[in-house]
Parts: C-alpha cells; structure tokens; sequence
C-alpha cells in the first residue's frame, strides 16, 4: 500500500534531518565551541560510524518486534535527540545525544522499506520503496535548508528544534495511521546471516561504500566548500540546499522507475556523478551560475544514492530483505564517516577546494566493485550450468 510507503517517507525525512541538518551548521558550531570545523565534523561521522558498526546486529535483534512499535521508538529517540540539542549543551553531551539515536536508524530504515512493500506486488516494490527513500530528498529540499536558513537569520540551536519538530510530527503519523503490524514468521539468524559469505553480495556492499564515501568526502562539508571556494553565503547555501534537495525529489522518482528495468545500469548511471562533479565543479571555477549549474547536476546524480545502493544490494539477497537493506545502511554509514573524516583531513592539510577529487577515486573504486560483481554472476551461471 503507497499509504504504509508514505508513512515510512514522513518518518524517514525526520530521520534524515536530524542526521545531516548538521550538514548546513557546522561552520556556525564549530565556531560556538571554538573548536576547527573538521571536529565539528564528528558530529556527522560519530553518527554515521554509530550506524556502520551496530546497524546489521540491531536489525537482527528487533527483526521478531511489532514493526509499529520499531518505528515509534525509534522516531521518539530522534526527538528527544533534537530536544536536548536545541539547548546548546556542551559538547561532549551534544556529541552523546547525536550517537543515541544512531543504534537504531538502520532499524527504522530497514523497518519502513519492509512495511511499505509487505503487500506490494514484486513489479510494484522498487517503486514503492523509492517512495520511503524520497524522505532523503524531500528533507534536503525542505527541512534541511529550512534550517541552515533559519540558524543564519537567528541562531544554530533554532536548527535543531526543527528537526524536533519534524520528528514529533512523524511520531503523531506513525502512531494514529499505521495500524500494529506484528511479525508472523520470523527467519533464522543464519538464514539471514549466510548472505554475507556469497561473493556477489560483498561486492555490492563495496560498491555501497566506495560510492557513498565519494559523495560524502566533500557532501558532508556542503557549507565549507561553498562558503571557502565558491564565496557564498550561510542564506545562499541554504538556496542551494534547496535546490539541490527539489532537483533530487525529481530524480529519486525517476530512480525508482528505472531501477524497475535496471538496476545496475540505474546504479551506474548516478554513480557517473562521482567522476562528473568534480571535473566540473573545478571548471566551474568562480562562475556563480557555472556552479548553480553543476549544484543541480550534483543534486540529480546524488540524491538517489542510497536507494540504488539498498536496491542493489537487495537484488544479491532478495530472502533477506531486511538484514541486507540494515547492511547497505551500515556501509553507506561507514562511507559516511570515512569520507567525512578524509574530507576533513583534506581540508586539514590542503584546503576544502580539493575535497571534491576525494570522490573521483572513490568513485573509480566503486565502478571497479560493479564490475567485480559481474565477474562472479557470471561465473556462478557458469557453475550452475555444469552441475545441470
């Protein structure tokens, strides 16, 4: 049902503004605590490593728990999260209260894509999953420039007392539209475990990560990199936010379709945008709609990312749908963190105009995982033809 789908959507989108809302603020919370901008970035990668390093054992942990019941618990973590954020606590308690919600967003994630495709028809479920994955660019087209916004016009706090707001509203929506959903058939942990051993579904898993630490090793510094290299400011990043999160509300509709036919060329398609940006935001130079320019572009290759990724990965493990989304969670987290913390090394010790080049490698190494995959379907096809 597109209602479940839209529901886990909602909820998504307060998962994604508390998650990267710090994204568009990090300047100004660096410069709070006065500390450098790249230690502020451990609110981002502390989050997303959180996720890499618990995400899978979660999921299983909780994969017998009313689904409802997940979702709630999870959306009022993220609440009370945004709640004691908006308080300017010191740092290591900011630090401790972005962690928490962290063990169970894969959960939540793995959760709502399940929900949304429980009754779907199999031509049917890669759409209605890229509908629960819009919350990412529905949430950078809205909440998280709405933010970045409002903390230039008053102060950073007011940020996250948007992202508490966003979650009080999903928490509403979960709890009065989204009937109790107990789990009726439980699969094994070793039925679920046993996908991690098959070659094919490895290689998608660094696929995952090699392409999100590409987009992240210079997404994650958004502000930065727009402030320090292309001289805009704290309102006209939160105007290319949301730019970037309209163009990606467009292209996540159309990932979903084409991933219906295609799903590693669909995958390798966006994943063009790891070498792309880069060569032009570089040309781009000083050019202020050159870059509006490639902004757009950026937002379009990007934005479906962690749909491709889930969907790919899924599509080695079509049985275990859960635990195998809760891992593309995980590794996307991971590549998150690695190109967060790389990002801000680059940054360090270079300046953040090279962080773009960061994603060029990932980006080949990632490629370089597609075709690996290959490899190894084709192979076992060929096993499996001589045992016949």
């Amino acid at each position: 049902m597109k209602k479940y789908a839209y529901i886990g959507c909602l909820g998504f989108i307060a998962v994604i503004t508390t998650e990267f809302g710090i994204i568009g603020i990090l300047p100004q919370v660096a410069e709070h605590y006065k500390i450098s901008i790249n230690k502020a970035g451990y609110l981002l990668s502390a989050f997303a490593l959180v996720i890499a390093l618990t995400g899978p054992f979660m999921t299983l942990l909780t994969s017998g728990i009313d689904r409802k019941k997940i979702m709630i618990t999870a959306i009022l973590i993220f609440l009370i999260t945004g709640i004691i954020s908006s308080l300017s606590p010191p740092f290591w308690l900011l630090m401790t209260v972005r962690i928490l919600p962290a063990f169970l967003q894969p959960v939540y994630i793995a959760t709502a894509l399940s929900v949304a495709i429980s009754r779907a028809e199999d031509r049917k479920k890669n759409e209605l999953m890229s509908i629960v994955f819009n919350g990412v660019a529905i949430a950078m087209v809205t909440t998280v420039p709405f933010a970045t916004w409002i903390s230039g016009l008053y102060s950073w706090e007011y940020s996250f007392m948007i992202q508490a707001a966003v979650s009080l509203i999903a928490l509403g929506t979960i709890q009065f539209l989204l009937p109790s959903m107990p789990v009726t058939e439980k699969k094994s942990y070793g039925s679920q475990v046993g996908i991690i051993k098959q070659p094919p579904f490895i290689a998608s898993t660094l696929a995952n990560f090699f392409m999100i630490t590409a987009w992240f090793s210079t997404y994650s510094y958004f502000a930065g990199y727009l402030g320090k290299a292309k001289g805009m400011d704290t309102s006209m990043v939160s105007y290319m936010l949301f730019l970037f999160g309209i163009i990606g509300i467009i292209a996540n509709k159309i990932a979903g379709k084409m991933l219906n036919k295609n799903v590693t060329t669909t995958l390798a398609f966006f994943l063009s945008g790891t070498l792309l940006i880069p060569v032009l935001l570089y040309v781009s130079d000083g050019n202020l709609w050159a870059t509006i320019t490639v902004i757009g572009i950026w937002g379009f290759l990007y934005s479906p990312s962690f749909l491709n990724a889930s969907t790919y990965m899924i599509s080695a493990a079509p049985d275990a749908l859960e635990f195998a989304n809760s891992l593309a969670t995980s590794f996307g987290n991971l590549g998150v963190t690695l190109g967060t913390t790389i990002g801000g090394w680059v940054i360090v010790t270079h300046g953040v105009e090279y962080t773009p080049w960061i994603s060029f490698i990932f980006g080949i190494l990632a490629f370089s995982m597609i075709l690996l995959r290959n490899v190894f379907e084709k192979r076992d096809q060929v096993i499996s033809g001589c045992l016949k």
